[in-house]
């Protein structure tokens, strides 16, 4: 659903000539430093970037889902870095708070999120709650008016430079699976928990990820997301279904970019006396990639406007994160291949960095063949609610 066309074209316009001017200049500038700048984070600061998907009335711009996909995809034609450093508060750092939190936990947070003032990110996967999410076993015990929380968190993205953590325990030490499981809002000062430096990583340089530790650390009660226990779970499932659209919407970005990039070397390097690009079988390759970008891209729109008009969008949400992702690397190859040595070799063209950056696309929130099993349950899970094979 777009609300008012003009001023997010407006945005998007933004977002497309920052790209440009400052994002691509500063890219190895960030891989350097494995981080993004403070400058230019101050800089996506003042223009909101961190606040799209927080509601208007608590600082951000409140985009709807398919005004969000349309600024993700802009702004993901870049390094990773940029839009990570953002990510977490225009999705899963912010969207547990954004569904389901109490309106004084969303008022004292969300602001602070929308402002770029304090980082959010999701603590959900642990070393045994990685595809199966609901095998957490950080514990969270009531003790008057606090909680105390014990366990740890891995491959959290954003962790070793987080303010606020949305933290997923179980309350009742007697419940399997799904139940028992409560969301918190932790703070970083908070007693008895810390994080890790951040992973060496094959590719994604500067985007910190890394682990949280809970050593009896002390949560007060009003920091249960929503103020109810035992519906954690179904927090997390909200998040995650809105977050696979997005995420998919981020997989396109790099996969226009890459394009992008194979299209100017093919159309500028010379081999026997023609232009690459005047090959067949680079040509090919390169309408492969053209193709599939397409196809995500309006994938991902539709499911949007679906989540817009209050579908039920868990089954397509998990084909655009799969298709997507699974795109991306397809273009990613192709597009090293179409710049022949030149994309092997680090410090002749960024595409090598582009390749190893969107690798973990097909590994984080949901690894592509967990997606391809969730297709198939949501598939029978639907045809079930249909009456259909009954």
């Amino acid at each position: 659903m777009i609300r008012n066309a003009d001023k997010l074209e407006r945005l998007l316009a933004e977002v497309h000539t920052w790209v440009r001017e400052v994002a691509h200049p500063n890219e190895t500038r960030v891989a350097e430093l494995d981080e993004v700048p403070q400058d230019i984070v101050i800089d996506m600061a003042a223009r909101g970037f961190f606040g799209w998907s927080i509601p208007e009335e608590y600082g951000g711009l409140g985009l709807t889902t398919e005004e969000l996909v349309m600024g993700a995809m802009e702004l993901s034609q870049c390094a990773v870095a940029y839009r990570a450093r953002v990510g977490t508060n225009t999705g899963i750092g912010s969207e547990a708070l954004v569904a389901d939190a109490t309106e004084a936990q969303k008022r004292k947070y969300l602001p602070l999120m929308a402002r770029g003032e304090a980082t959010g990110c999701l603590a959900l996967t642990e070393p045994n709650a990685g595809s199966e999410a609901s095998n957490i076993e950080t514990t969270a015990r009531r003790v008057g008016d606090h909680y105390v929380l014990n366990g740890m968190k891995r491959y959290i993205t954003n962790a070793p430079i987080a303010d606020l953590f949305t933290v997923f325990a179980r309350t009742d030490p007697d419940s399997t699976g799904a139940r028992g499981i409560t969301a918190f809002i932790v703070e970083r000062g908070f007693e008895g928990l810390s994080t890790s430096e951040p992973y060496k990583m094959m590719g994604q340089a500067g985007s910190p990820v890394g682990e949280v530790y809970f050593n009896d650390c002390i949560v007060p009660a009003e920091n249960v997301i929503g103020g109810v226990e035992g519906v954690g779970f179904k927090t997390a499932m909200k998040v995650l279904n809105k977050q696979r659209i997005h995420l998919a919407a981020l997989c396109t970005g790099p996969a226009i970019r890459m394009l992008d990039m194979a299209m100017d070397h093919a159309t500028t390097r010379e081999q026997f006396g023609q232009k690459v690009v005047d090959f067949q079988l680079v040509a090919a390759l390169l309408a492969d990639c053209r193709a599939e970008i397409e196809a995500a891209k309006q994938l991902v729109l539709a499911t949007a406007r679906s989540r817009d008009e209050g579908r039920d969008i868990a089954l397509e949400a998990s084909i655009c994160k799969y298709f997507a992702s699974e795109m991306c690397g397809r273009v990613a190859d192709r597009c090293v291949q179409v710049h022949g040595g030149a994309g092997f070799v680090a410090n002749h063209s960024s595409i090598e960095r582009y390749y190893r950056d969107v690798r973990l696309f097909r590994l984080y929130e949901g690894t592509s063949q967990i997606h391809q099993l969730n297709i198939v349950k949501q598939m029978q899970r639907r045809r079930a609610s249909e009456g259909v094979g009954a």
